[in-house]
């Protein structure tokens, strides 16, 4: 099968009665210790839900940030493979495109011939062209979606996102025909578009299984939330980030997500030295409250599921693009910039067309930013800063963009149980898995044939023996680059290099048994294997595509 006929095959109807529906729900800027069955005090009730009648992952990685994840969720190969090695822009080499090429098919190329119906609700961000009047070719409805609400970039105003569309069609939340609520919240309005697919798919199109892709933007900056979510963590975090960190450790080794004999990682901020103490509680109660928010739209979703009695025959999977985001956007004061500044209200036709400060609302107040704009209103934009991230990323090290665990490890849950063994209800799996084995794994579930031809094969593997309880076959490692961020995981071992300070640290080896908080570097006693796995690493970057960082963008 051809690329061009693969990306206009139309879909027919399911032969078979056994292909699940599949949800599959990705979450953005999210540590691993961020939901409550992975050891959290944030309440997350449907995901624990999800986890403790399905199958956890603890091993399970993305790429460390939010477009190159995207990229390889939605294709699965190594996101250079599909164009998408760093960000949304054109660095003039073929695995640096900032928008995925014609060499690989998405999730729903790849489903629609099995007879998939595709929607879509939330972040897209694999694609350069964002403009309302320029190409649309890499967006939803092109590669292989029947339905979409979101946005085309990556970040902004949980209450006026930029890039906000129906389809191919740019909208504002004040002039969208078909969803007007009495307060917009993006995360709310991509849990209540993505209910509302469920229910007219049943309505129109019962014959077909669908795939539902659900990509939140909760809780990448800003920290943006109703106050009556965020008054229900009111005194939660006075007491800063250790006695959070302690917590969430001794909960998630009873969990059994987390190893008792796996030390913890250097905590990032002294809570007693911070200032601002009462912003910096506000700022992660603001950051839990999105993510409570989150959890009450997935179980609106789920709601829609039991609602139609097919809860136990959809496929559900949860993930997130990367750990905890350390970045400081929005902690500096812009109070010089803005005074004095005023707006015009903008026109229900409006786009708002920034993603970050100089911001300004709808009704025309300039968006605030640093330690005097207490996080959570629309007129702020506040980004929960290196500590709270720190304690994210419990009990690992690093944060979103690094190769270390704390930016690559994610929860995985996949809630299934016509097609999970009951006995496997709440089971862990420790296999490391990565984001390249969600395409062969979907594609073995609805049945479909992966194309052939000018396609690039899938990198990953089928992730169903796990779920049966039996070991994966893998027959290469996982490797990882972004920013020059390096790394290499091979059965219990891994190697590291990490870009500081405009340069590259030394190759470190760790032994991911004895210590997955990667605190005792073994390269000097294993310089063997370490060579061994650098060598691997660069076999695999020159396949891929990968540039020494940092490079000059090619002409």
């Amino acid at each position: 099968m051809t690329v061009a006929t693969v990306h206009a095959q139309e879909p027919e109807p399911a032969r078979s009665a056994s292909r699940p529906n599949i949800v599959l729900i990705m979450a953005d800027d999210m540590g691993y210790s961020d939901i409550g069955c992975y050891g959290s005090e944030i309440a997350t009730p449907t995901l624990d839900r999800l986890a403790a009648n399905g199958v956890r992952f603890t091993q399970f990685y993305n790429t460390s940030r939010c477009c190159p994840t995207r990229a390889s969720l939605l294709t699965g190969l190594y996101s250079h493979q599909a164009g998408i090695g760093l960000m949304a822009s054109d660095r003039g080499y073929d695995a640096y495109r900032g928008d995925l090429n014609r060499r690989c098919v998405t999730l729903a190329e790849a489903l629609r011939p099995a007879g998939y119906r595709n929607y879509m609700a939330g972040k897209w961000h694999v694609t350069r062209h964002k403009s309302p009047d320029g190409k649309k070719h890499n967006w939803p409805r092109q590669r292989g979606f029947d339905r979409f609400y979101g946005t085309i970039t990556g970040a902004g105003s949980f209450f006026d996102p930029a890039t906000l569309c129906r389809g191919n069609t740019f909208i504002t939340p004040a002039n969208d025909p078909e969803y007007r609520p009495e307060r917009y919240y993006y995360t709310d309005a991509i849990s209540d578009n993505a209910v509302r697919f469920v229910a007219d798919h049943r309505a129109t199109h019962p014959e077909h299984p669908f795939l539902l892709y659900v990509s939140y933007t909760c809780a990448h900056w800003p920290m943006h939330a109703f106050d009556e979510d965020i008054e229900r963590y009111e005194g939660v975090y006075d007491d800063g980030y250790s006695p959070i960190r302690a917590a969430r450790l001794e909960r998630a080794r009873e969990l059994g997500v987390i190893a008792a004999n796996w030390a913890m990682a250097e905590s990032a901020k002294d809570w007693q030295r911070t200032s601002d103490k009462a912003w910096e509680v506000r700022s992660m109660a603001a950051y839990a409250a999105m993510v409570t928010s989150m959890d009450r739209g997935i179980g609106r979703i789920v709601a829609e599921l039991e609602r139609q009695e097919i809860l136990d025959e959809t496929l559900v999977i949860y993930l997130q693009d990367n750990g905890g985001c350390a970045e400081g956007f929005g902690r500096h004061s812009n109070a010089d910039e803005i005074r004095g500044v005023e707006h015009e209200p903008l026109d229900p036709d409006d786009l708002q067309t920034k993603i970050w400060p100089p911001m300004q609302t709808r009704d025309g107040r300039p968006v605030r930013t640093g330690p005097a704009a207490m996080p959570g209103p629309e007129d702020t934009f506040v980004a929960y800063g290196r500590g709270w991230a720190n304690v994210s990323n419990t009990p690992f090290r690093g944060y979103k963009h690094d190769g270390y665990e704390g930016g690559i490890s994610t929860p995985f849950v996949v809630h299934w149980p016509s097609g999970i063994p009951h006995a496997r209800a709440n089971a862990i799996v420790h296999d490391p898995c990565h984001l390249i084995d969600v395409m062969p794994t979907l594609v073995a579930v609805a049945g479909a044939a992966y194309p052939g031809g000018e396609v690039l094969p899938m990198e990953g593997v089928s992730l169903l023996p796990a779920l049966h309880g039996r070991p994966l076959s893998r027959s290469a490692p996982l490797c990882f680059e972004h920013h020059g961020n390096l790394a290499l995981r091979d059965g219990r071992w891994k190697v590291v290099s990490a870009y500081r300070r405009g340069q590259p640290t030394k190759w470190e080896l760790y032994d991911m048994v004895a210590d997955r908080t990667e605190q005792h570097d073994l390269a000097a006693e294993r310089p063997e294997r370490r060579a061994r796995m650098v060598a691997e690493w660069h076999a695999w970057a020159k396949r891929v595509g990968v540039q020494p960082w940092p490079f000059q963008k090619k002409d």
